[in-house]
């Protein structure tokens, strides 16, 4: 069925057609629906290229994310994409793992389709890309890397706030030798939970040991092996603070496979609150960083720039700031008497 076939059905023009699809405001509200109901019954579905090539838009938005075998990226995408329909665009998503190869492949491919505006929910991004994302005039979001300017908004999630209350919960019920796994420290994310812990024991009085700090990759294989890690010290630790969920749920194996028990002989807090983090044994503590909200903030910035790309406005991007709140559950308590 073809735009002619609607029109003759609902005794229209085709130009009333097209503007009753593209642009319904434009039409009396009794022959849009006309226009629609005729459609319907023809099963005719407009030609989403040949309608951008006319409009100048293509109404799609960009979403790029580090790895989304990561539960915490596909709920991302999931919200993102729920608000981005309720404006009326759709979304085209892409996964870096954390490669600047793929990530420049990304960008190309979003930049080919003509997306009128990229959430870049990573922690990497080199400057050349940034660069030509500006260049084109395309509005564009960045996680915690993003230098506000014009079209440049960034999210800057307080991680350093979400790792106090974690490492506070400890501290609070009675732990002293706490131990960190760390994300890959080449990411900014990282190095800030990273500083963020340590500078929570020096405020807290209580002796830093760096023998307890230990780099892992983010994912549950990671955690588990940097746990091993961490039980085969000297003295080991009696509560951990993992980088994200995944990471500590592979603690949680670790220390499983040695025999001990999670919270009784030691305590173990995540970070992103994914959904399975509920569903552990024990469930997990954790601090919640809110994949809705970075979608809602995300799609909000976005929103500015691209409803006025039209009118050339170059408008100054802006800062957002988003904070983690501590979820506790039963993987964390006080620590086991020694005898």
């Amino acid at each position: 069925m073809s735009i002619r076939d609607v029109a003759k059905r609902a005794k229209v023009s085709i130009a009333t057609v097209s503007r009753a699809m593209n642009n319904p405001a434009t039409v009396d509200p009794e022959t849009a629906d006309r226009v629609r109901r005729a459609a319907d019954e023809l099963s005719y579905f407009p030609d989403s290229h040949a309608r951008s090539l006319v409009s100048g838009r293509s109404r799609i938005l960009g979403l790029i994310v580090s790895d989304i075998t990561n539960p915490f990226f596909p709920e991302l995408v999931k919200g993102f994409e729920e608000m981005a329909l309720r404006h009326g665009y759709e979304i085209m998503v892409g996964s870096t793992n954390y490669n600047s190869v793929r990530m420049a492949l990304c960008v190309r491919r979003l930049m080919e389709r003509k997306v009128e505006g990229v959430a870049i929910m990573t922690s990497e991004m080199d400057q050349p890309l940034v660069d030509q994302l500006v260049r084109r005039r395309i509005p564009s979001v960045f996680l915690d890397v993003g230098s506000v300017r014009a079209f440049i908004s960034n999210i800057q999630v307080d991680y350093a706030s979400g790792i106090h209350q974690a490492t506070s919960h400890l501290l609070q019920l009675g732990h002293s030798r706490i131990g960190f796994i760390s994300g890959p420290l080449a990411l900014k994310s990282a190095r800030i939970r990273r500083q963020a812990f340590l500078e929570c024991l020096r405020n807290a009085g209580v002796l830093e040991t760096e023998e307890l700090v230990t780099e892992s990759d983010h994912t549950i294989d990671g955690g588990l092996e940097a746990m091993a890690r961490l039980l085969d010290r000297s003295a080991r630790p009696t509560a951990i603070l993992a980088s994200n969920d995944l990471t500590a749920i592979g603690a949680m194996r670790a220390v499983r496979r040695k025999g001990l028990a999670v919270p009784e002989d030691l305590s173990i807090i995540g970070f992103d609150d994914i959904h399975f983090a509920a569903f552990t044994e024990p469930p997990l503590t954790t601090v919640a960083l809110s994949r809705w909200e970075l979608a809602e903030t995300a799609i909000h910035a976005l929103m500015r720039h691209v409803e006025l790309k039209k009118s050339e406005q170059a408008i100054r991007g802006a800062e957002y700031k988003i904070t983690p709140v501590l979820v506790i559950r039963e993987s964390t308590a006080p620590p086991a008497q020694r005898t």
